[in-house]
């Protein structure tokens, strides 16, 4: 069983003191690739060290929307420009978040579309951030995407159904984190159970969001074997059956990963 951890944060704190030994755990548990995600551009010197220090490590390049404002007004050549480097299979993490509103909401929408840009022109797929912002992501999304199709991935989804139907209908995937496992989260697994099986990704958010039985822990990417066996439960099969449909589906998506790196190679 070879699971994709499609989306943690190995530079953040939490996990940079014991990262090798949190890699190591990763591989243990059936964890054969991670993608850790870039907040920051001005900061994406270190995620491309943190991927090429590690063959099943992985990376993207871009602006969280809590950050918008302090990065506003980069241009999309730039993250193209970036973007080259063979390790990054991803652009952002980018979109809207109106539950913190860390950032002015013009600064993200702008920065959103700015990754869009880039996204389109590279042909790598936008990690989207959607919080307590369905339909201005939406909107967006679909105006854009009237521009031009793009790849795109909503991670860590917990918003509605409405949200997920437009992705879908987009040609967008829908990844889920520990979210997924907690006792609340019905409505949540309702979803899933109804969305096209070739367009799920399974992630952990790691260092956050830990999946049940590690609720209210620091999560780490092996514990994305949890989420897994869930989402397994919750579609009625195997988790041998949900490793191969999430893993060849990020493979899909994040389509600058060689074969062989799922394979140790």
């Amino acid at each position: 069983m070879k699971l994709i951890d499609s989306h943690c944060h190995l530079d953040f704190p939490d996990l940079e003191a014991e990262r090798d030994e949190v890699i190591a755990r990763a591989g243990k548990a059936g964890v054969a690739l991670m993608v850790t995600i870039s907040t920051r551009v001005r900061r994406f010197d270190s995620i491309r060290a943190i991927a090429e220090a590690y063959p099943n490590v992985f990376c993207s390049v871009g602006t969280h929307p809590h950050n918008a404002g302090e990065e506003e007004g980069i241009p999309a050549a730039e993250i193209i420009s970036l973007a080259e480097h063979p390790k990054v299979v991803a652009i952002g993490e980018a979109g809207l978040d109106y539950f913190y509103d860390k950032a002015p909401r013009d600064a993200q929408a702008a920065g959103f579309r700015t990754h869009i840009a880039a996204a389109r022109e590279t042909g790598l797929p936008l990690v989207i951030h959607a919080r307590d912002a369905d339909d201005d992501v939406a909107a967006i999304l679909r105006d854009e995407t009237g521009k031009g199709a793009f790849p795109f991935i909503l991670h860590c989804f917990s918003s509605g159904r409405a949200l997920a139907e437009t992705g879908i209908e987009l040609g967008g995937y829908v990844s889920f984190s520990g979210i997924l496992t907690f006792k609340k989260s019905e409505e949540l697994r309702a979803i899933a159970r109804d969305l096209p099986r070739d367009r799920l990704l399974v992630e952990t958010d790691a260092p956050y969001l830990a999946p049940t039985p590690h609720r209210g822990k620091r999560n780490e990417p092996a514990y994305v074997a949890h989420t897994a066996t869930v989402l397994a439960e919750t579609l009625a099969v195997g988790n041998d059956e949900i490793a191969e449909i999430t893993t060849e589906n990020a493979m899909r998506i994040f389509s600058r990963i060689p074969r062989s790196a799922l394979n140790g190679a």
